[in-house]
């Protein structure tokens, strides 16, 4: 199989660093930079392949740049982005010239917007879904008093009815989540810069999001999270909030390459 170089993100680095960090795959390949100038793009060794996309391979590549993280400002580069030499131009060279020099203004602007901020993750849960849906029903009328009518009846006789209060209590949970996250990620914005919902995973979680916060509004916004997690948390249904950071700006920042002709790489 073709070997090239695989990268995870630029930084501010004008010479070669090795950093002691196993590289994404099997083969615990070395972590190191390759530089253009004060630009360096961290890379290690691997196989021209497309990588999946399942939790070993993304946790290696967020790892380099988790510790990268400790010491740099760091720019992401897209999962599984890996250059092949082509035209008897090796890997590092078309990093340095199609990536690094072509695209230096952008990632010195990059760099600098970045240097003074971090992304923190917050997730938002319920720890009781069954006082969550008992408040559902104590909340709406019209599905308390359907719950009501079926009380007692046979299921095989009452099929359409629960299927459509099954239905009703989805839909006023999702409403229900909707308004609680909209007030956490309004409240939150004051403390960042910029934020953004991911991807909600069980009924339980009411709001997965990334923030953008610049480091002195790091301890405000630490601490209003603590404020929240105790006054949502001590309510009926039982709120806890989960902090995550801080990590690589993935959120807020990608960087895209795109392997065309000379002057059209993305």
């Amino acid at each position: 199989m073709q070997e090239g170089k695989y990268i995870y993100c630029v930084i501010n680095e004008g010479k070669k660093k090795e950093f002691g960090l196993p590289g994404i795959g099997e083969r615990d390949d070395e972590v190191y930079t390759s530089y253009y100038e004060e630009l360096a793009a961290v890379i290690s060794n691997s196989p021209v392949k497309k990588f999946p996309i399942n939790r070993k391979h993304t946790m290696a590549h967020q790892k380099v740049m988790e510790e990268l993280m400790k010491n740099y400002t760091v720019l992401p580069v897209r999962f599984s982005t890996i250059a092949e030499a082509r035209d008897g131009v090796s890997p590092e060279e078309r990093i340095r010239e199609r990536v690094l020099r072509e695209r230096g203004e952008e990632f010195r602007e990059l760099l600098a917007y970045m240097a003074d901020k971090l992304e923190l993750g917050i997730k938002v849960l319920w720890t009781d879904m069954k006082a969550v849906y008992a408040e559902i029903v104590e909340e709406n009328k019209e599905i308390k008093l359907l719950r009501q009518k079926l009380m007692g009846k046979p299921a095989h006789k009452t099929h359409s009815d629960r299927a459509h209060l099954g239905e009703m209590v989805m839909n006023a949970l999702n409403a229900k989540r909707d308004r609680l996250a909209s007030k956490i990620m309004q409240a939150l914005k004051k403390y960042s810069v910029n934020s953004k919902k991911n991807k909600l995973f069980g009924d339980n979680m009411i709001m997965n999001g990334a923030f953008l916060v610049q480091k002195n509004q790091v301890p405000n916004f630490d601490k209003y999270i603590d404020e929240l997690d105790k006054r949502m948390g001590e309510k009926g249904t039982g709120i806890k909030f989960k902090y995550v950071g801080p990590v690589p700006p993935c959120n807020f920042v990608e960087i895209v390459i795109n392997w065309g002709e000379p002057g059209k790489e993305g």
